[in-house]
């Protein structure tokens, strides 16, 4: 039946849905529009995930960036994102035209449910920010190594890298 208990369900009654759930969980959100909805999602190692709902005709889509394009070792990430993608509910990782890594998927108008976006709001969380330094090691290790070690010889905090410093320690 969808959001409203009805059949065919409404733009407007997926954005009153989502908005009541985002307002519920007290997150930070914008509305961009008739049919979308902006919200601000935050983390532990990626400090802020931007998530974008836009209502379509039959579908809403859930947008988030996750990490600029990689400076090296762009196989690697690609393939840790599509074997991660095998285990994902509702997003999947996916790389624009200028290489940048985000989140996406649709879900059917009928299926928008309050738990459903909740859903949807946790598991983009949960993936950008479990993700974020595993996609940093394999696709930015060069400048984040140049980064600890210009930190360390100035005697610079090195608090935002320490996450790393096994690695950057054991290399």
């Amino acid at each position: 039946m969808g959001a409203t208990g009805r059949g065919a369900v409404t733009a407007p009654e997926v954005m009153t849905v989502i908005e009541e759930v985002v307002a519920d969980a007290g997150l930070e959100a914008v509305r961009l529009g008739e049919c979308a909805l902006e919200v601000v999602l935050p983390g532990e190692r990626k400090l802020q995930t931007t998530c974008r709902f836009e209502v379509g005709d039959h579908a809403l889509a859930v947008h988030a960036f996750v990490a600029r394009n990689p400076d090296e070792n762009h196989a690697a990430v690609y393939r840790w994102l599509l074997e991660r993608n095998l285990k994902m509910y509702a997003v999947a990782f996916a790389v624009d035209a200028a290489g940048d890594i985000h989140l996406d998927g649709r879900l059917p108008l009928h299926a928008v449910t309050a738990p459903e976006v909740d859903r949807l709001l946790g598991v983009v969380l949960t993936y950008a920010d479990e993700s974020f330094n595993t996609i940093l090691e394999l696709g930015f290790a060069t400048s984040i190594r140049r980064e600890w070690d210009w930190r360390r010889s100035r005697g610079e905090p090195t608090g935002n890298l320490e996450t790393f410093r096994g690695w950057l320690e054991r290399d």
